[in-house]
């Protein structure tokens, strides 16, 4: 996508971070932004292991309390009701209580959170634990991604796909070491106990070293009469929401491995709560792998071509998943073919959602907007498997899985169009302003 050099808007630049700018214009900083960007890197990846935590133990959490699809879809429900309403609050706080100091109490506070779903005895009180986790969840990401277009625009170059690179390896970390734990034999709940524990202290000193210019920009930045002239303009609400349906569908289809890959192994195919772990681990493996990346090939191929690839090998991902649970094989075999589609799944969906926030960072879009986006992308990953969960409970998992594999064409086939339009709309506003 074309990007407006931070060199036509270093007043901005200036008022977005505090960095002292160089003499081309630009917030390159005596090592202050490169701090500022391991600080949030820091904190995606503990957000990853805070995922990956309550994720890669779901499998054991459903034979622990023998929930099945109705009960399972149900806490996912909560945990998604949880999130969108505190997301929109998330970005209230953000403009009067700064990206900073939301990020530093949400990941100790969903950490502590953690404690829920192993303190649960009952159905019930684990959709009321998911609930409360739901909340902390929506405060931590709007915070999470405040502060990556805050330090990609510090920076004036591509960032945000690492951000999420680390975010994934945080996942990979922490479902390996969940798969590890559970293959040891440790009870599922001692794991979330001690994870919960560890990652709130660890999440906490991490939170520490965010520096204090790390704030929001304020809502109305563009409207401000000494930057007015050389800015980008915020982009219309409606390519905010046409961007954030777009991220919607990506976050389905990774919500579906997210939450359901591993319950998919243990109910559909027969395979051990641990082989299902590791399952939900190689997912995150192949979208951190692809997530490092994804700069580079977006910069090469463009926005749109990214989209159309990341949802055009989704989709096929998605398809080899279906077919597992079909062959005439042994477990083994299919296990094999539902990982090697999860894999492809991950490849595809790792670069939809930070291109997209990309887009929306370099279009102007700060505190509310991007809280919008966030909450319209992220509640796509959060209904979107609770829906799952319903339709398997009233069908079959495999017959519910058709969804994520249907939004998946669709991101192949609209994605690049919607990226387009904001693109266009970004280069008429930065020609005005030049």
């Amino acid at each position: 996508m074309t990007r407006v050099p931070c060199e036509s808007w270093p007043d901005r630049c200036s008022t977005l971070t505090g960095v002292p700018r160089n003499d081309r214009g630009m917030d390159r900083s005596d090592g202050k932004v490169a701090g500022a960007f391991g600080a949030v890197a820091a904190c995606f990846g503990l957000a990853g292991v805070l995922t990956a935590v309550w994720g890669a133990t779901l499998a054991a959490t459903d034979a622990r309390l023998n929930l099945g699809p109705g009960r399972l879809g149900g806490a996912l429900t909560a945990l998604a009701v949880g999130t969108l309403i505190a997301m929109p609050l998330a970005g209230r706080l953000v403009d009067r209580w700064t990206a900073r100091r939301l990020l530093q109490f949400a990941i100790p506070a969903s950490a502590v959170a953690l404690a829920g779903p192993a303190a649960a005895s009952s159905a019930g009180l684990l959709t009321v634990s998911a609930f409360v986790l739901g909340v902390q969840f929506g405060g931590l990401n709007v915070a999470l991604t405040v502060q990556a277009v805050t330090v990609e625009r510090a920076l004036g170059r591509p960032v945000i796909a690492r951000m999420h690179g680390t975010w994934a390896l945080g996942a990979v970390a922490g479902g390996t070491a969940v798969a590890a734990a559970l293959r040891l034999g440790l009870d599922v709940r001692g794991v979330q106990i001690a994870g919960g524990v560890a990652l709130a202290v660890a999440g906490r000193a991490a939170a520490s070293r965010l520096p204090m210019w790390m704030r929001a920009a304020p809502a109305d930045a563009d409207t401000r009469p000494d930057i007015a002239a050389t800015t980008t303009r915020a982009p219309r609400s409606t390519l905010v929401i046409m961007l954030g349906a777009v991220g919607a569908a990506a976050f389905i289809t990774e919500g579906a491995a997210t939450d359901w890959a591993g319950v998919h192994a243990t109910r559909v195919l027969h395979a051990d709560p641990s082989v299902a772990s590791l399952v939900y681990t190689v997912f995150f493996a192949a979208m951190t792998v692809v997530r490092f990346a994804g700069d580079v090939v977006r910069a090469r191929l463009g926005a749109s071509t990214t989209l159309r690839l990341a949802g055009g090998a989704a989709a096929a991902g998605h398809g080899l998943v279906l077919a597992s649970g079909a062959l005439p094989a042994a477990m083994p075999t299919k296990v094999a073919c539902a990982t090697a589609g999860w894999a492809l799944a991950g490849m595809g969906m790792a670069v939809v959602w930070p291109v997209v926030l990309s887009a929306l960072g370099a279009a102007g879009a700060v505190g509310p907007r991007l809280s919008a986006a966030t909450t319209v992308s992220y509640s796509g990953g959060l209904v979107g498997p609770a829906a799952i969960g319903y339709v398997a409970a009233r069908a079959t998992l495999p017959v519910a899985l058709v969804i994520p594999t249907g939004l998946a064409m669709l991101v192949f086939l609209g994605a690049p169009a919607a990226v387009s339009k904001i693109r266009n709309a970004d280069t008429v506003v930065a020609g005005r302003g030049s």
